[in-house]
Formats: structure tokens, sequence, C-alpha cells
């Protein structure tokens, strides 16, 4: 692999960590199903722990209840061999949740993506991803309105390439 190819590889890999925050945070879940290898595995602490097809379905049970999310990537370190890689995403994710008692928490995690990435069928895709939890915040938040509509989310309607396409990259 010379050093262009790489630093495709790298770009590439780059935007997979992208596409999965804005899969989550727009709960899209055709896009996260893209975002995997077949055989992926995702341990998200005591979330979750197990095959990737079935995170996805943990995700689609638990973002409706989540008012609204961001997750940040912040540091991106990426190594690429071949149609392999591996690589530490260092992450801020902010969640709006319910209470429990009719009200919302702010729920602010630093967290860190431990990675194994493959390229299959020439993309990119998480072979086995494990969250590493180092900050966790919890606090009471005020009304932040009605809670948003992710198939309403502006971003479809106004970006019209596949890469920001609902349902997954082509």
């Amino acid at each position: 692999m010379d050093a262009l190819e790489m630093l495709v590889a790298k770009d590439e890999i780059r935007e997979l960590a992208q596409l999965y925050s804005r899969g989550v945070d727009r709960k899209d879940i055709g896009l996260l199903k893209t975002l995997y290898t077949a055989d992926g595995i995702d341990r998200h602490g005591h979330h979750f722990d197990g095959p990737a097809d079935e995170y996805i379905g943990f995700l689609e049970r638990s973002l409706p209840h989540m008012h609204v999310g961001g997750h940040f990537v912040c540091n991106h370190l990426v190594t690429v061999n071949g149609d392999t890689g591996e690589g530490e995403v260092y992450a801020i994710a902010w969640h709006l949740i319910p209470d429990g008692k009719g009200g919302l928490l702010h729920d602010i995690q630093g967290v860190r993506y431990i990675d194994r990435y493959r390229r299959e069928n020439g993309k990119w895709r998480f072979a086995k991803r494990v969250v590493s939890f180092d900050m966790k915040l919890i606090q009471p938040a005020a009304d932040h309105g009605d809670k948003p509509d992710p198939e309403k989310d502006p971003s479809y309607g106004e970006l019209l390439t596949s890469l920001f396409a609902r349902g997954g990259r082509t």
C-alpha cells in the first residue's frame, strides 16, 4: 500500500466513525446496519456486549426514548494494513434522556472507541468496537421543547448527495 492509498484508507475510516455518530444521532438504523461487518462485534460496556446486528437491534429499541443526542468525534488515530486497520476514537457523547419523573437529564460522557476495521466490497466497516467510558456527568436539564422527529431532520432535505441519504451509504 503506497502513501496515497494509506491516506485514502485512513480518511474513509475516519468517515466511518463520523457516519456512526450521524446514524446514532439521527436514529438512522438503516445507516447503522451498513457500518459493521457481518461478523462484527460491539462491546458497549454494561449497556451491550455481543454481535453488531444485535447491538443495532438494541439501539433500535433504545433510541426512540432518547430526546436528542450528539456524538462528537475528537481525536482519531488510525493504522491500516491492507484491508484491515485499527484505531482509537476519542469522543464526547451527549444525550438528553428522560429522568423517569417527567423531566430530562443531560447525560454527558467522555468515551473512547477502540476499533478494528475491515474493508469489505470496497467499504470500510467496524469488525470490532469496544467502548471505554472514561467520564460520565449526569445533570438535570431544563425543558428543551418538543422532541425532534429524526425523520424530518433538515439535513435530509438540504444535503442531496448519497453520503447524507437516510438509510445508508451507497
